[in-house]
C-alpha cells in the first residue's frame, strides 16, 4: 500500500510548465545574442562544436530531477512491514459534555474548548491504555470507540463542538449508561470513565445511574468545568458572531452554574474522584495517576501497517539526473566533428 506524508507538495508540479517556458525562453535569448555578434557563417562555425540535441537533453535532466525532488518532498510511504503489538492497561472512555452550556466563557476561552485541550493532553500521557470518547447533551453518542490509536482519537477529539448532537440538554444519566454499554469486556474491573461536564444535569437520575455503574466495575471520575457563580451562554450566528447571550421566555439571560454536588456523588458511588477545572490543568494528570495504580490487563493484540519512509529513494535518483547533467557536455563528439569537416 503506497500513501504520501505530505500530498502538499505535489501542488509543486505547476511549476513543471513554467520550468518548461523558461528554459525555451533562456534557449532563444542565448541564440539571438549570439545573431548580435556578427557574421551569420562566423557564427555557425564558432557554435559548430554545439549540439542542440544534448542540450535538448540536458532540459530534460533538469524537469526529470525537478519531478523526483517532489516526489521525494511528498515523502511517499509504503506499508510492507507487519508488526503485532501487545499492551497492557485499562480501558478508559472519556465523556464530553457539548451542550450549549459550555461555551459559556468563565473558563477561557470557554469550557468546551479548555476541556478538549485537557483531554489532548491527557491522551498524550497514555500508555497502553484504549482511550474511547462519548459526547453527551440531550442524548450521547460514541464519537470514538475504545482503541490504541491515539491519533486517531486525538483526531475524532478535534472534531467535537456544540453543534455535533442537534438535541438540546445536559443527559448525564445517558452517557454513563452508554459507557457501560460500550466497553467491551464483561470484567467487573479494568474500566475508568471520566465524566467532564458543568454538572447541570436535566434528565434522569445519575447518581442512580452511577451506583449501576459501579456494580458492572466502572470507576468514574469526574471533573467539574465552570464556576458556580454562573456565567451567560453566549449565541452566534452561523458565520461564527456574537450576536448576544442566550436569553429565556423572560428575556432574562440566562446563566449557567457548576453543579458540584452531583458530581461528586457520581465520583462517591463509583469509588473514584471529583475534581474541579483549573488553570493548572492537573485534573487529568492526577486522574491518570489514579488509573496508572491499578490492576492493568493484556488489551487486545493488532496488527499495526509501519508505514516506512521511501523518499530516500527518489533523493536519490534526483541527485543521479544532476550529476549526469553536470558531466553531460553540450559539444559533440571528436568523432562527429571530423566526419562533418571531411563532408564539407
Amino acid at each position: 500500500m503506497l500513501q504520501f506524508a505530505y500530498p502538499q507538495f505535489f501542488y509543486l508540479y505547476w511549476l513543471v510548465p513554467v520550468i518548461i517556458i523558461f528554459l525555451v525562453w533562456s534557449f532563444r535569448v542565448k541564440r539571438k545574442l549570439l545573431g548580435r555578434i556578427g557574421d551569420e557563417e562566423l557564427v555557425k562555425k564558432l557554435t559548430f562544436s554545439l549540439s542542440h540535441r544534448k542540450q535538448l537533453w540536458k532540459y530534460i535532466l533538469y524537469i526529470l530531477a525537478f519531478i523526483t525532488l517532489v516526489f521525494a518532498l511528498a515523502d511517499p510511504q509504503i506499508g510492507t512491514k507487519l508488526e503485532e503489538v501487545k499492551r497492557s492497561g485499562v480501558d478508559i472512555f472519556v465523556a464530553l459534555d457539548v451542550s450549549k452550556s459550555m461555551l459559556a466563557e468563565d473558563v477561557a476561552p470557554n469550557r468546551l474548548e479548555k476541556a478538549k485541550h485537557e483531554i489532548s493532553t491527557f491522551v498524550d500521557q497514555l500508555q497502553g491504555d484504549r482511550i474511547g470518547l462519548i459526547c453527551f447533551s440531550g442524548i450521547s453518542f460514541v464519537q470514538c470507540p475504545l482503541t490504541l490509536d491515539y491519533s486517531a482519537a486525538k483526531l475524532f477529539l478535534n472534531d467535537i463542538d456544540t453543534d455535533i448532537i442537534p438535541q438540546p440538554g445536559t443527559a448525564i444519566s445517558s452517557a454513563i449508561n452508554l459507557a457501560r454499554e460500550s466497553f467491551v469486556t464483561k470484567e467487573l474491573k479494568h474500566k475508568v470513565l471520566i465524566l467532564i461536564t458543568d454538572g447541570e444535569d436535566h434528565e434522569g437520575d445519575p447518581v442512580e445511574i452511577a451506583k449501576e455503574a459501579r456494580r458492572d466495575g466502572v470507576i468514574i471520575y469526574t471533573i467539574g468545568i465552570g464556576s458556580q457563580q454562573g456565567a451567560p451562554i453566549p449565541e452566534f450566528d452561523r458565520y461564527g458572531n456574537r450576536t448576544g447571550f442566550k436569553k429565556d421566555r423572560d428575556g432574562q439571560v440566562v446563566t449557567t452554574k457548576l453543579d458540584v454536588l452531583t458530581l461528586e456523588k457520581i465520583a462517591f458511588e463509583t469509588d473514584g474522584k471529583y475534581f474541579i477545572s483549573s488553570t493548572g490543568e492537573s485534573e487529568l494528570d492526577k486522574i491518570y495517576q489514579e488509573i496508572s495504580k491499578m490492576e492493568e490487563k493484556e488489551l487486545s493484540s493488532r496488527q499495526y501497517t509501519q508505514f516506512e519512509d521511501r523518499f530516500q529513494i527518489f533523493l536519490l535518483i534526483t541527485l543521479i539526473y544532476l550529476i549526469i547533467e553536470t558531466l553531460f557536455t553540450e559539444r559533440r563528439k571528436m568523432r562527429t566533428l571530423i566526419q562533418t569537416d571531411r563532408s564539407a
